[in-house]
C-alpha cells in the first residue's frame, strides 16, 4: 500500500495549530516528512504514531501550542506599534485609537477613544510593572471589524494612575467581540507578563518581529513556554 502524505495545512488543521507551528515541528523532527515536488509533506503514519504515543509533557506542549495559535489570531505582526510618544494617558489612548483605525481594526477612531477613556475614568487599566490593558467598558462587535489586540510601546513612561505608581510604557488594547475572547486574552496576557524576563524582553526588543515572536512563540528549551504552567 502506498504511503499517505499530508500537506502542512492539512496537518495544521488536524492538530489545531498554525502552519508555522507545523514547520517548527518538522524542523524538530517530531514526525517524518519528505520533499514532494516543491512542497514538504508529512508522513501520515508517522504523525498518527506520534499522536497515539504522546507523553504527558508532549500533550501539555501541544495544548500550549494551540493556546498560542489562538492568541495569534488576534495578535498579528502589524498590530505591534513601537516608539510613539505621549505626554499623558489621554494622548496615549488617542494615538492607539488612531492606529487601530489606520489598521482597519475599528471603524471609528473617535468612538474608540471615547469608550476607552470612559472605561479608564472608572478605574485605571494599568496593572503595574509598566503595563496597561486598555479596553472599552462594554463589548461592541458592530464597531470592531475583526477581533484584534493592539500592542503599543512608548519611548518613555506615561503616568497612568497605576496601582504601583509606576509609569506605563507597554499597552495592550483589547478589541474583541465577546466575553470568551476577552477573558481568554486577559488570561493569556496576564500569565505572559507575570514572567519578568518576558516583560523585560517586551520592554527592550527593538524590532516589531521580535515583539511578535515573544508574544506568540515557545521559548527554545522551555516546555512551559511564554511563562505558562
Amino acid at each position: 500500500m502506498a504511503k499517505k502524505y499530508l500537506s502542512k495545512s492539512e496537518t495544521a488543521k488536524l492538530l489545531k495549530v498554525s502552519e508555522r507551528i507545523i514547520t517548527e515541528m518538522i524542523n524538530g523532527n517530531v514526525f517524518e516528512s519528505k520533499l514532494v515536488g516543491k512542497s514538504i509533506k508529512i508522513d501520515a503514519d508517522s504523525l498518527n504514531e506520534w499522536m497515539e504515543n504522546l507523553s504527558e509533557t508532549e500533550e501539555k506542549l501541544l495544548t500550549l501550542r494551540r493556546v498560542i495559535c489562538h492568541f495569534e489570531e488576534y495578535m498579528r505582526p502589524e498590530n505591534v506599534y513601537l516608539g510613539f510618544h505621549a505626554d499623558n494617558k489621554y494622548e496615549a489612548i488617542r494615538i492607539l485609537s488612531e492606529r487601530a483605525k489606520e489598521l482597519k481594526l475599528v471603524r471609528d477612531a473617535r468612538w474608540l477613544y471615547e469608550v476607552v477613556v470612559a472605561r479608564e475614568e472608572l478605574i485605571s487599566t494599568a496593572i503595574g510593572n509598566g503595563v496597561a490593558l486598555l479596553h472599552p467598558r462594554h463589548l461592541h462587535p458592530s464597531k470592531i471589524k475583526s477581533p484584534s489586540i493592539l500592542f503599543g510601546r512608548t519611548d518613555e513612561g506615561v503616568d497612568f494612575d497605576a496601582p504601583d505608581n509606576k509609569p506605563v510604557n507597554i499597552f495592550f488594547m483589547l478589541l474583541l467581540h465577546n466575553d470568551k475572547q476577552h477573558l481568554f486574552s486577559l488570561s493569556y496576557i496576564s500569565k505572559l507578563i507575570m514572567n519578568l524576563d518576558i516583560l523585560n524582553e517586551l520592554s527592550t526588543a527593538k524590532a516589531v518581529s521580535d515583539i511578535h515572536k515573544i508574544l506568540t512563540s515557545l521559548p527554545e528549551g522551555n516546555g512551559n513556554g511564554n511563562g505558562f504552567k
